[in-house]
């Protein structure tokens, strides 16, 4: 099968190829396992990420991509529910021990031996998926596969972040970055919270106008005070300067809900400004977000349907794949990016 390998850390420019695409052996499903036939891999901020070095990979070389849709080719005879034909999806979440006091109380997330796809397993970027049964979910009829893909990770991290601030009909919502994650929150708050109005922060110009077409009250830089103090922030961006930022828009009592895997060195003096009176006092709290639950993509791809949200796509070969990458860290993004490889 044709997969897209990364092999060793490095920093990703303009003009790189991190990843090399060859032919590898296909998958077959192990005990408890099924096999996809991949159709589409959303392209994540969190392969970024790996190929940088900042959540790296335990062993190289690996296939990355974590919002797998496919069709299922093989089950493994202890498979039960799982048939040869149906369409499922794949996230970040790859296996956990089903053991400890974190699994046995629906917060596998957090998990001490927590296995992400594409990562610590082979992931999507290929024609072929091996995944534990557990961690694959059914694709509403209502979704295309393309739709469906972002809505894997960047759609179910943004409904568990957006669960996280607590926020409720009528409170103000800020969004610090706007990529796939962020959209897909501006859309569902629109929902599921519909006198709530929410204010982007942004670095560039064009995902400020996107966030104005989708229907956010305001849009502006991310070093912008907002017109309003804000209940609630959720921030999607890899730095550290943004996290003070937001701490400078929350009302008292309010909460920033920070959704990044890892955060960048680069700008980490920026904590030094932090002023307790001026961006703690008056309890304000800041939450992190740690990878997603199976009910987290499970809910969400219910409500994905219910609610006809979908992501604004912007589709890729598996040979582009070093191009989209690229265009992920160096350009403006609109929506989220898809390889369409089925």
């Amino acid at each position: 099968m044709r997969a897209a390998l990364l092999e060793r850390i490095q920093t990703i420019s303009a003009d790189s190829e991190p990843l090399r695409v060859v032919d590898v052996p296909a998958p077959v499903p192990g005990f408890g396992e099924i096999v996809l036939r991949v159709i589409a891999c959303g392209i994540c901020h969190t392969e970024l990420d790996e190929i940088e070095g900042r959540t790296p990979p335990p062993s190289f070389p690996v296939i990355p991509g974590h919002e797998v849709v496919g069709e299922v080719i093989a089950v493994d005879r202890s498979v039960a529910a799982i048939r040869i034909g149906d369409r499922m999806g794949v996230g970040w979440i790859w296996s956990t021990c089903g053991d400890c006091q974190w699994c046995s109380s629906g917060l596998e997330n957090l998990c001490p031996e927590f296995k992400a796809t594409g990562r610590d397993a082979h992931g999507g970027y290929a024609e072929y998926i091996r995944v534990p049964a557990l961690s694959a979910f059914s694709i509403p009829v209502g979704l295309s596969s393309i739709q469906a893909a972002p809505l894997m990770c960047a759609g179910a991290i943004g409904y568990r972040s957006l669960n996280i601030c607590g926020l409720k009909n009528g409170q103000r919502l800020g969004l610090t970055g706007f990529g796939g994650s962020g959209h897909l929150v501006l859309k569902l708050v629109r929902h599921l919270y519909p006198d709530s109005d929410v204010y982007v922060f942004a670095r560039s110009e064009s995902e400020r106008h996107f966030a104005l077409e989708l229907g956010a009250k305001w849009s502006g830089d991310t070093a912008d005070r907002s017109p309003e103090k804000l209940n609630a922030v959720i921030d999607t961006t890899p730095a550290w300067r943004p996290v003070l930022e937001a701490l400078g828009n929350l009302l008292p009592g309010g909460r920033l809900v920070i959704n990044a895997i890892r955060k960048e060195e680069k700008d980490r003096e920026e904590l030094l400004r932090l002023d307790y009176s001026r961006d703690l006092w008056m309890e304000k709290e800041i939450k992190s977000v740690a990878n997603v639950c199976r009910s987290d993509i499970a809910e969400f791809l219910h409500l994905a349907e219910k609610l006809e949200i979908r992501p604004e796509v912007t589709t890729y070969a598996l040979e582009d794949v070093n191009r989209a990458l690229c265009e992920l860290k160096t350009t403006a993004v609109r929506g989220a990016k898809v390889l369409d490889i089925g």
